[in-house]
């Protein structure tokens, strides 16, 4: 046989063995597909009020659970454990149910099994459940799971998605109630002063006015948005969950800069209205407030770390420099009227004004079917929205009770169907280039922009010069 004839040769085996194991392989791979079957089978029934210790690994992370009456951490018991995050990772395994099951596994390594990505135990009764959470599966959209039963699943509900998680995801945060209809607000700290809820009062002219303070009024927006500053307080970045005495000191806690105490309405089972009361003290560092104030930088105070913490619980929450500012302005200028005239004007009947030593009169006339209408002049009716415009607009941009020295630019005299409050008698004389002196029934009580005064001025010209 000459060379060439045996070089063809040895080709040709060549090519049969190679053939021989593709076919071998394509034959073990057609076995193994068999082996995959599609499944709506329960692999686990798991009782949650049975269970009595949880944990699970993934990555470098540790996590477990005992429960005595309720969830505690084993690494410190201290812990506050949320009960209703350890029952919601149970609840997937209460009927766990898988969608494939691979049969007859030899190679866990390819499901990702071999070293797997999280492995959960359970312990319920005298029953431990291993759950092992493999690799996940992108073509498939699943996760490959076992329980130690000799098969692997593919599940739609991936567990992981609800265990990687740290503990600090676990802990039972303070809950803020709504606060919205608040029937009390007390203040102690660097504002020492009560406010009380009171439908029609006598203490104002304002009907949307049910907040006071030593009977003065207080604007219930102003009120409402503060309350809504404490709904809406994040409490979640926690700095410790069980706070010491030192820590309390360290934090400007054993002595809060401020402490908020709120009454508030709920319905109790019988449907009937009671009242309950929510803290909130709030604090800043104590240290950083010391630097701060040897500091010439005027921000300084400002970026201090400011806390929180709700009643004597004894976790502390870090907040924002913001919603410190935003929690401690509750001076009584801080939540009071800004508007020079409160009174709404379907209340007014009549306005008398002095400008430039000279008087009008502009009064009301009712119809038949109750439509108010303005005159200046008998027999012309008045179109008052620049006026009324011009009069809403007055507001304070400070408070101030210094009396007024310089002339008079405008007054009026607003007549209301109220009987507490039947007219208001309101001034605005100069003080300086930017603002004026607002004198509402003899009493200095805020600094306006003159701009709104001038075109208070305006207004009233384009009525009594047409």
């Amino acid at each position: 046989m000459n060379k060439s004839k045996i070089i063809r040769l040895y080709i040709l085996l060549g090519v049969l063995v190679v053939a021989c194991i593709a076919t071998f392989a394509i034959s073990r791979h057609e076995e193994e597909k068999e082996l995959i079957k599609n499944s709506d089978k329960i692999i686990l029934t798991l009782d949650s009020d049975s269970v009595t210790a949880l944990s699970w690994e993934y990555d470098d992370t540790t996590l477990s659970f005992h429960k005595d009456e309720t969830w505690l951490y084993d690494d410190d018991e201290a812990f506050p454990v949320d009960d209703e995050k350890i029952a919601a990772l149970l609840e997937q395994f209460q009927e766990f149910g898988v969608s494939f099951i691979i049969e007859e596994v030899t190679d866990y390594s390819q499901y990702g099994l071999d070293e797997p990505t999280c492995t959960i135990s359970i312990t319920a009764g005298e029953e431990i459940y291993e759950i092992e959470l493999g690799a996940y599966s992108t073509m498939d959209s699943k996760r490959y799971v076992s329980i130690g039963d000799g098969n692997v699943y593919l599940v739609t509900d991936d567990p992981m998605e609800n265990y990687e998680v740290e503990i600090s995801d676990l802990i039972k945060h303070d809950e803020i109630p709504d606060l919205s209809d608040a029937t009390g607000i007390q203040f102690a700290g660097t504002e020492n002063y009560e406010i009380i809820y009171e439908e029609e009062s006598t203490n104002t002219y304002c009907a949307d006015d049910v907040y006071f303070t030593d009977n003065k009024p207080l604007d219930t927006s102003t009120v409402g948005d503060y309350l809504d500053t404490i709904d809406s307080l994040s409490l979640t970045d926690y700095v410790s969950y069980n706070a010491t005495e030192e820590e309390l000191q360290a934090f400007g806690l054993d002595t809060p800069d401020l402490t908020v105490t709120v009454d508030y309405p709920v319905e109790n089972e019988d449907g009937e209205l009671i009242t309950k009361t929510f803290v909130l003290n709030i604090g800043r560092n104590q240290e950083e407030l010391a630097e701060a104030l040897e500091s010439e930088d005027e921000d300084a105070e400002y970026n201090v770390t400011a806390y929180a913490r709700v009643g004597d619980s004894q976790i502390v929450y870090q907040i924002t420099s913001l919603n410190y500012t935003n929690l401690t302005a509750v001076a009584y200028d801080d939540l009071r009227h800004k508007e020079v005239l409160t009174a709404s004007f379907d209340d007014i009947y009549q306005i008398d004004i002095t400008l430039e030593d000279t008087d009008y009169s502009l009064t009301t006339t009712e119809d038949e079917d109750g439509t108010t209408t303005w005159h200046y002049t008998e027999d012309e009716e008045l179109n008052i929205s620049g006026l009324k415009s011009a009069i809403n607009a007055l507001e304070a941009d400070s408070f101030t009770e210094e009396e007024a020295t310089q002339k008079e630019e405008i007054s009026m005299t607003v007549y209301l169907n109220n009987e507490n409050y039947p007219e208001i008698h309101i001034a605005f004389y100069r003080y300086d280039g930017e603002n004026c002196l607002a004198v509402v029934d003899g009493q200095s009580v805020s600094f306006v922009s003159r701009s709104y005064v001038v075109d208070l001025i305006e207004a009233v010209n384009s009525i009594v010069l047409n």
